[in-house]
């Protein structure tokens, strides 16, 4: 009968332990993982400190339309599609701390560099760069088709918030529900000819600058300080860092960027013309659609960009619906400043569509 020595018990008692203990450690994971998952479906988001992330997965690129279209892509394939759109002077980098915790929740997320942006380039040369507002739309459907899916629950701040009312008030077959910081964002360039109160006027100076020549060229020259600037009064108690900034800056260096910036402006105030290729969706858009699928409004208690107040909006949304002012001195990029409150919305709204 074989026998185990002193020094041979003690590496067989090592060698167990260790075993034991990588399965401790197993399990612990995915007990973690289901605590995560569980606490999310049941509407309950982990708390998160906003910068705990600083990077995705690689990102892919995939044709859609116009676009060649770089994005980031997270958790199940089957998981219930989440589109995540930002906005300018942002990226994706607004939803470096959102999408793991949607992720973990069993939610495939999508992260999208819109027109302009990042890794997005067009196909051709010769098309128009085309920043007006139903085109960034017609983008998200061409990418959810290429990315076969039919439906989706569309979030977003800034742009992407108005892109995503587009979307729900256009192609509400293709929308679960919708995520929208500050609420309906949907205009026309005849309502915006409409002259503000003068401090009104005051918050969209890069708007009439952006109107002029000299303002196109002082963008092209100045982007990334132009967008530290409006990073810093759009959320002034938001304390980024410059390295949390150049992560976003780098995808202001896409060579279409300053063209599809002036132009979303400029046509917004109709200093410049869209495209007839979109015409019956801006004619739709100009009767201020009524958003029929469920919607959360979301608001930054320090937001210092441009916003309406919650009540002028609440009739455009005719679904269920909720709106909830996010506190503790949240600006305008609100799912980065504020990512647990962000991605809790994005899953109750689902909770609404069910």
């Amino acid at each position: 009968m074989s026998t185990i020595t002193s020094s041979e018990e003690s590496s067989h008692v090592r060698r167990r332990l260790l075993r034991n203990t990588a399965i401790t450690f197993a399990v612990a994971a995915i007990v973690a993982i289901g605590s995560v998952k569980a606490q999310s479906r049941r509407g309950r988001v982990p708390q998160i400190k906003p910068g705990t992330n600083t990077s995705f997965g690689p990102l892919k690129q995939i044709d859609a339309g116009l676009l060649n279209v770089g994005y980031v892509e997270a958790g199940p394939a089957d998981g219930p599609a989440v589109i995540l759109l930002h906005g300018w002077p942002y990226d994706i980098n607004s939803y470096v701390d959102v999408t793991p915790l949607l992720a973990s929740a069993g939610y495939r997320v999508i992260v999208p560099y819109l027109r302009g942006y990042g890794t997005t380039r067009f196909l051709s040369s010769e098309t128009f760069r085309n920043g007006q507002q139903s085109a960034v739309a017609v983008d998200i459907i061409d990418l959810m088709d290429a990315l076969k899916i039919e439906k989706a629950t569309i979030a977003g701040f800034d742009w992407g918030a108005r892109t995503a009312d587009i979307m729900a008030a256009l192609w509400p077959e293709r929308c679960k529900a919708i995520v929208s910081v500050g609420g309906y964002l949907i205009g026309t360039p005849e309502s915006n000819k409409k002259p503000l109160p003068p401090e009104a006027e005051l918050a969209w100076w890069y708007q009439f600058y952006f109107a002029t020549e000299r303002g196109r060229a002082g963008y092209e020259e100045y982007t990334h300080d132009f967008a530290k600037l409006i990073w810093k009064t759009a959320s002034p108690k938001w304390n980024f860092d410059d390295a949390t900034f150049n992560r976003s800056a780098a995808s202001f260096e896409n060579p279409d960027h300053v063209a599809i910036v002036v132009h979303n402006y400029r046509w917004r105030i109709g200093f410049a013309e869209g495209e007839s290729r979109y015409d019956d969706l801006e004619k739709r858009l100009g009767a201020g659609p009524v958003i029929t699928v469920p919607a959360i409004a979301l608001e930054g208690d320090a937001n210092g960009a441009p916003h309406a107040d919650a009540a002028s909006y609440r009739k455009k949304f005719s679904g269920k619906y909720a709106y909830r002012l996010i506190t503790g001195g949240v600006g305008h990029n609100l799912p980065q400043e504020a990512p647990q409150a962000f991605a809790q919305a994005v899953i109750d709204v689902n909770g609404f569509a069910r």
